[in-house]
């Protein structure tokens, strides 16, 4: 069985559920999954990506390359 089928299976007999004690359970595995293969796959930057980076931001802010906090939230409220 490929990895979509089973997903599509796994989240068939999820649906089925009615113990809530097991929803938690499901929930709290895989977030405790999620973040290990996160931390799993962290590296730390490197300096010269460090230094490209900042390099990057303040060229952007001399050249008027931002938006104000304010225009930020704005936006975000209308992906509503």
């Amino acid at each position: 069985m490929n990895l979509e089928a089973r997903k599509i299976e796994f989240v068939q007999e999820f649906l089925r559920l009615q113990n809530e004690e097991i929803v938690i359970m499901l929930e709290q595995i895989l977030r405790k999954r999620k973040t290990e293969l996160l931390e799993e796959n962290l590296k730390p930057m490197s300096m010269e990506q460090y230094n490209a980076e900042m390099d990057q931001a303040e060229s952007d802010s001399e050249n008027g390359r931002m938006i104000e906090v304010n225009d930020l939230k704005v936006k975000i409220e209308k992906w509503n």
